[in-house]
């Protein structure tokens, strides 16, 4: 009798850990597959004057083309998903391949760029490079970009892009950011101060005349915990800049969790995400 309910028991535990488990893999193949949620954002900059139009930027970060997850034909998909926001400026803060061992294909740098390449904001595209373009083949991925005449990419260099003063920095976790050529290229520019940045570690040495810091790199931990957090951030800074809204000195730092992913195929618990910035003058919110 005791053998007998001992095996109920057994089995019970083991139909609960299979339905678990089958649950788990169809929650990470939800956060994975899904489309990407809009997050939003509202700012104010002293680089536009109070009462005029507001302007936006789609936020977009950590692409990660490559198989099975991000094949060009998702990106295409989400390229549609960011006209239909009609932005005025569109931010990408690098890593948009994926060379990680577990892909089940590595498209070249012509297919990775293309779907970008349809894009549209009033005020343009703009890109700054990522450990796994540097990683991968950044010049021939700059190459591919540079035949997109609406794509800027900036690497330590600054450009105006409409009412924006946009930064960009290379690097920072390949080492490759320098935050003082960078600012310097800022200085005869004007409008809302814009800093595009693959890590979020820069932020707390981004000069306070930043409005805005835009930032990747971390996936919001990609694997996460269901009540936060996550086990990895990428940052030296742990969980501090690891995802979402921090501000510091009057300079606002987003962290996107990304589009695709990176090491593992694999999201749980962690979303892909747009993030929508509508920029107003100062003033504007009282």
């Amino acid at each position: 009798m005791m053998a007998l309910l001992k095996n109920r028991w057994v089995r019970a535990i083991a139909l609960v850990t299979l339905i678990a488990g089958i649950m788990l893999v169809a929650k990470a193949w939800y956060d994975t597959m899904r489309d990407p949620v809009v997050q939003r954002l509202v700012i104010e900059s002293e680089g536009l004057l109070a009462g005029s139009e507001p302007v936006t930027i789609a936020f977009l970060t950590d692409i990660h083309v490559a198989g099975p997850d991000m094949p060009p034909s998702r990106l295409e998909r989400i390229v549609a998903q960011v006209n239909a926001l009609e932005p005025d400026l569109v931010a990408i803060t690098g890593d948009l391949v994926s060379e990680k061992r577990t892909a089940t294909h590595i498209y070249s740098a012509e297919e990775i760029v293309t779907p970008l390449g349809g894009l549209e904001a009033t005020h343009g595209v703009v890109v700054v490079p990522g450990n796994h373009d540097h990683w991968y083949d950044w010049p021939a991925l700059s190459a591919e970009l540079a035949k997109h005449p609406g794509i800027t990419v900036l690497e330590n260099a600054a450009a105006q892009m409409g009412p924006f003063a946009v930064a960009g920095l290379d690097d920072d976790f390949t080492g490759k950011a320098n935050l003082e050529a960078t600012a310097n290229a800022m200085q005869p520019l004007t409008g809302a101060q814009i800093w595009l940045s693959h890590s979020p570690d820069v932020f707390p040495s981004v000069p306070v005349s930043a409005d805005l810091i835009l930032a990747g790199h971390t996936h919001c931990g990609q694997i996460a915990y269901p009540w936060g957090g996550s086990p990895a951030t990428m940052s030296d800074y742990g969980q501090t800049y690891a995802c979402g809204v921090k501000e510091l000195h009057g300079k606002t730092l987003v962290t996107g969790a990304g589009l695709g992913t990176s090491l593992l195929p694999v999201r749980l618990f962690t979303q892909p995400e747009i993030w929508v910035v509508e920029v107003r003058g100062m003033g504007s919110l009282e």
